[in-house]
């Protein structure tokens, strides 16, 4: 015998020696299920015809039918029944006679799974009663006519999330008639964010429409002075979208026991989101090198990610952080869990999560790029999945932080939360999961700090409100940007803000004391640095004002350092240095302009036009240091949508795509991608090359799916210039 063979028939054992039967953690397999259940030998002349015999179910599995109409799913894009749990739902038994319920005695039976058992909740046998209990399994007959039926189904408040095998069951006296095995009857069972029993209840329609069922969203990025926002489409309806998602959790080898408790399938959900140590859904990539594969800026939503995950079941590259978070909301939303896309601006990746974030300094003033470790991140995205907490003290329900980009691990993997946002802002980081490296993310300080000769540090100013600036979401309703810094943290200096970090030191963040080093800061000049607002490929100034507050005359030795930077906040190239004396007169303010050139920063600019500042000065009278920094983002060009004739549902239409290059220079290998969640799927087009000053135009000829109020999403990736986005809002007729 081979060895392939024999590993084959190892993994084919449904026994060991510690369980009784095998993990049970796939939703696709299944156990075969008897037709016939003999309770013993079968006497000569039995017939089963004889018997009450099931002749046809009906699901009501419409789009337009009661099921899918109450339970909220006659958006998904599959022709199976999808209920939510914890509220009742009706189908069809049609038999080969009248029922009569004095003699006749028939269940159904919902199963998931290879081995379904009742105390587990992956076998669940129902028998027909006169009542439907809240919150619990049961089953009564609504309707009786001729020779059918009409039941009435309740499922449980805590009920597995994911797709079961339904059948029906008749007792006679020699044994269990089963129905055949038939895939038309099975039923997706999703969290029901509509009951008040359900773990995800949220009791607002409108934020119920907008964090469940809203299927396009909005992800803010840029920096704080330069909030820009972009469309992202989730797709949680579209075609075989919910069976990948399902996909997700066998993949994550969750048990299908655990798959009620959506504190677990955030938890595992949040590893398998990224492809660090799991083979998960999206490769990380934060180099500007992507090749074989799409640059994250170019994918305009999560379907394509996700339905390519399901058939190769390998990464999809790349992504970073808001096509994490994107594809994780659809994650959340199209199982039920109510979920929003969180923007954190100036968010702090500190490494050992100390709240300190350091950044040395040389004799000059320079920052060393060899010491400093931490980075602050422009901006940083995660999610927010509404829940209960039970396994928390009360209070701590609600909105939770999860995260699926891959920054530092957590219980030994790549993931983060759900980390309850409640706890975060009052500094109660010793509640599970991973709440003081999310603290550490809105609240450190960043300290400049020089080195000496001798190795003493030497502490020369502190930024404290900085880190955690601005947290935003986008508004229920509308496209808008809602600031929710106030969810996070208290007003910053206020009494609550210090005690809530006092409370967060007592549970374990490290914060280390002013007192451990030497800080004596110059108060008597303050500095500040303006950016003029820039749009890409052309130059643009910036200033440096020094207020000097004393009556002294001082002269500062000032050093400006120009760097391109990766939206994390790490540098790729210097590409402007300069520095001057300037005359600080006594009591008054000095401006000093400063003129950035395109063509010192086109030829290394990166994908999202990112730039950092850091300007320190050296008074020279008392030898100390000021210092400043600060992220600037470039003006991109967008995308111009338009379309042409009227939009009908079914009929065929045109939409043109319009873009003009702005650079001083050609663009090569241009892809076009456009998509519009139930209007048109994914379309990508490749263009060889735009020549400086010259127009490209694209038209598509698609017919809408849907009608209602819809979204067309564009983007434009090409080696010199990405993060080019175009949207544009659509009505489309009933036909």
């Amino acid at each position: 015998m081979s060895e392939t063979t024999s590993t084959n028939e190892e993994n084919k054992l449904p026994l060991n020696g510690r369980r009784a039967i095998p993990p049970n953690y796939s939703n696709d397999e299944e156990n075969e299920v008897p037709e016939m259940e003999a309770f013993g030998l079968i006497p000569r002349g039995f017939n089963p015809r004889d018997y009450l015999r099931v002749v046809d179910i009906y699901m009501f599995k419409e789009p337009r039918e009661i099921n899918k109409q109450e339970h909220h799913t006659d958006k998904y894009y599959n022709p199976k029944l999808i209920v939510r749990r914890g509220q009742a739902f009706q189908i069809q038994i049609d038999f080969n006679r009248p029922y009569k319920p004095e003699t006749d005695q028939f269940w159904v039976e919902f199963m998931i799974g290879r081995y379904p058992q009742q105390n587990k909740g992956t076998y669940i046998p129902i028998l027909v009663g006169n009542e439907l209990k809240p919150g619990q399994w049961g089953a009564k007959i609504i309707h009786r006519e001729n020779n059918s039926i009409r039941l009435s189904i309740m499922s449980s408040t805590t009920c597995i999330i994911g797709k079961f095998r339904f059948y029906v069951a008749v007792l006679t006296p020699f044994g269990i008639l089963r129905t055949r095995r038939n895939s038309a009857t099975d039923t997706y069972i999703l969290f029901n964010p509509w009951c008040q029993l359900d773990a995800v209840y949220l009791d607002d329609e409108k934020e119920r429409e907008e964090y469940v069922l809203n299927d396009v969203g909005v992800v803010f990025h840029g920096n704080v002075e330069d909030v820009k926002s972009r469309s992202w489409s989730y797709g949680q309806f579209e075609e075989n979208i919910l069976d990948a998602c399902l996909f997700l959790m066998d993949k994550a080898e969750l048990e299908l026991s655990g798959r009620g408790n959506p504190i677990k399938i955030c938890r595992v959900a949040s590893a398998v989101i990224n492809s660090r140590d799991d083979n998960g859904v999206i490769a990380g990539s934060w180099n500007n090198a992507y090749d074989y594969g799409v640059a994250p800026s170019a994918w305009t939503g999560s379907v394509d990610i996700l339905l390519e995950y399901y058939s190769s079941k390998q990464p999809v590259r790349y992504g970073q952080c808001w096509v994490f978070a994107g594809v994780f909301n659809t994650f959340l939303r199209c199982l039920g869990i109510p979920a929003r896309l969180i923007t954190n601006y100036s968010s702090a990746h500190d490494n050992n999560a100390n709240l300190r974030l350091d950044f040395f300094l040389d004799d000059e003033g320079k920052v060393d790029p060899k010491l400093t470790k931490d980075s602050v991140w422009n901006y940083h995205c995660w999610n927010e999945a509404w829940m209960t907490r039970p396994d928390l003290p009360v209070g701590f329900g609600g909105w939770q932080v999860v995260d699926g980009t891959p920054q530092e691990t957590s219980d030994g993997m790549y993931r983060c939360g759900p980390a309850s946002v409640q706890a975060i802002k009052h500094g109660h980081v010793c509640f599970q999961f991973d709440a003081p490296f999310v603290y550490a993310e809105v609240n450190g300080d960043i300290f400049y700090t020089r080195m000496e000769k001798n190795g003493t540090q030497v502490v020369e100013s502190i930024d404290t409100t900085r880190i955690g600036q601005l947290i935003v979401t986008k508004e229920v309703g509308g496209d808008r940007m809602v600031d929710i810094t106030e969810e996070y943290k208290f007003r910053e200096g206020s009494d609550e803000e210090r005690l809530a970090l006092e409370t967060a030191v007592m549970y374990g963040v490290k914060k280390q004391s002013i007192q451990d080093t030497t800080y004596q800061p110059q108060t008597d000049v303050d500095m500040d640095f303006q950016v003029q607002k820039a749009v890409l490929g052309n130059d643009f100034k910036v200033t440096i004002t020094f207020r000097n507050k004393s009556l002294n005359s001082y002269t500062a030795t000032t050093y400006l350092s120009g760097n391109i930077v990766f939206y994390t906040g790490v540098t790729k190239s210097e590409f402007k240095k300069h520095s001057f004396s300037a005359k600080l007169e006594p009591s008054s303010s000095s401006s000093f302009d400063l003129a950035i050139t395109s063509s010192e920063y086109m030829s290394d600019l990166l994908e999202q036009a990112s730039f950092h500042f850091f300007v320190t000065a050296r008074i020279n009278e008392t030898g100390k240091i000021l210092a400043v920094q600060k992220a600037v983002v470039l003006e991109i060009p967008t995308l111009r949508i338009k379309t042409k004739g009227e939009l009908v549902a079914g009929k065929e239409t045109s939409v043109i795509v319009e873009f003009t290059n702005p650079l001083k220079q050609t663009l090569e290998n241009v892809t076009l991608r456009l998509e519009g969640p139930g209007v048109l799927r994914t379309i990508k087009k490749q263009f060889g090359r735009i020549p400086m000053n010259s127009t490209l135009t694209w038209e598509v000829k698609f017919f809408p799916m849907r009608p209602g109020l819809r979204k067309l999403i564009a983007s434009l990736n090409s080696d010199a210039l990405r993060h080019v986005y175009g949207e544009l809002n659509v009505q489309i007729q009933k036909p």
